[in-house]
C-alpha cells in the first residue's frame, strides 16, 4: 500500500498525482511502449516520464495530451478526466487550506484536502454516523473517548475541523454524498440517549437534501460483503477518471489508488447498496429508531 505522502528531495508525491501517474503507466504498457519511447512525444528524457508515473511532479496539460495521443487514447471523456485531475493536483500543491494547522494530523490534512476538491463521496460505515453528518454533541462524545478530557482545546479543534468540513454539503457546488450505514451505528449510544436522538433527527433532516442519499443496512440482511471495515470512495471528475479509496484505521491511514483496486471497492459498495434499504425506507427506519428513544 503506498504511503499517503512521500518526499523525494524537491519532489512531492501526492494522492492525485499518483492516481494520474498510475493511469498513464497502465495506458503506456497497454500501448506496448517503454518510457524512452513515451518521452519522445514530450521531447524529453525517460526520467520525466518516470517522475510523472510515480506522481513526483505536477502535470502540465500539454504533456498529458501528448501522452494520450501517443498511447492512442482518443476518447475525449478519458482525456478530460485526466486533465481535471492534473488541474486539481496543481491547485492542491499550491493551496494552503484552513486545515493546515499543528493540531491537525498530517494524514487527516491530506484526506480533507481531497474531500475539499471531490465531486462525490460514497461512504460505508459500520459503527459510526459518517463525519459529515455528525452533530457537535456527537462529535464531542467521540472526541472525549479518543482524547484525554483535560485536553479540551484539542477536542474543540477536532469538532471545529469536522464542522468546517460539513460546509461542503452546502453552497453552489455541494459535495454529493451517498452513505450506507450499518444498523449498529444507529443504535450505539454515543453520548447517551439524548445525544443519539438529536443525532438521528439531524440525519433525517439531511436526508431531505438533493445531494445526499442515505441507505441503512439492517441486521436482518444477514451476512454482508463490507465486513472488513469502513471506507470512503472519492470521485474527482464526472467522466473518465479513476476514483480513490480512503481507509482510516486506528493508527494509520491508507489510500487505494489503482484502477483495478478502486473498481473492486466500487463494486463492493454497489453490492452493499443492493442489499440495503432504499433511501425512503431507510428514512422511515431511522425515524422509528429515534422515536423508540423517546419512549
Amino acid at each position: 500500500m503506498p504511503k499517503s505522502r512521500v518526499d523525494l528531495g524537491n519532489r512531492v508525491s501526492t494522492v492525485l498525482a499518483r492516481q494520474l501517474g498510475n493511469q498513464l503507466l497502465e495506458l503506456r504498457e497497454a500501448a506496448g511502449l517503454n518510457q524512452t519511447q513515451a518521452a519522445m512525444a514530450l521531447s524529453a528524457q525517460a526520467a520525466k516520464v518516470a517522475k510523472m508515473e510515480r506522481g513526483w511532479v505536477p502535470f502540465r496539460d500539454p504533456d498529458v495530451i501528448a501522452l494520450c495521443r501517443v498511447y492512442g487514447i482518443d476518447d475525449p471523456r478519458v482525456v478530460e478526466g485526466m486533465l481535471q485531475l492534473a488541474k486539481l493536483d496543481r491547485e492542491r500543491r499550491k493551496a494552503k487550506g484552513w486545515w493546515v494547522t499543528e493540531l491537525t494530523p498530517g494524514s487527516l490534512r491530506e484526506y480533507i484536502a481531497m474531500e475539499d476538491v471531490a465531486l462525490r463521496l460514497r461512504t460505508w460505515q459500520l459503527a459510526l454516523i459518517p463525519g459529515l453528518f455528525q452533530t457537535p454533541e456527537y462529535m464531542r462524545a467521540l472526541a472525549v473517548a479518543a482524547v484525554s478530557p483535560d485536553r479540551i482545546e484539542e477536542i474543540e479543534h477536532l469538532v471545529d475541523v469536522r464542522l468546517r468540513r460539513q460546509r461542503r454539503l452546502h453552497g453552489d457546488s455541494p459535495l454529493r454524498v451517498h452513505a450506507v450505514i450499518w444498523e449498529a451505528a444507529l443504535r450505539q449510544m454515543i453520548g447517551g440517549s439524548e445525544v443519539m436522538r438529536q443525532q438521528l433527527r439531524h440525519l433525517c433532516e439531511l436526508m431531505g437534501a438533493p445531494n445526499i442519499d442515505v441507505q441503512v443496512l439492517p441486521f436482518r440482511a444477514g451476512v454482508h460483503s463490507c465486513g472488513g471495515g469502513p471506507f470512503n470512495i472519492l470521485s474527482f471528475a464526472e467522466q473518465g477518471a479513476v476514483d480513490v479509496v480512503h481507509m482510516d484505521g486506528l493508527r494509520s491511514t491508507n489510500w487505494v489508488e489503482g484502477a483495478e483496486e478502486s473498481a473492486a471497492y466500487t463494486e463492493l459498495f454497489a453490492r452493499t447498496c443492493a442489499t440495503s434499504l432504499s433511501p425512503y425506507d431507510s428514512l422511515r427506519f431511522i425515524q422509528s429508531i429515534a422515536k423508540g428513544m423517546d419512549e
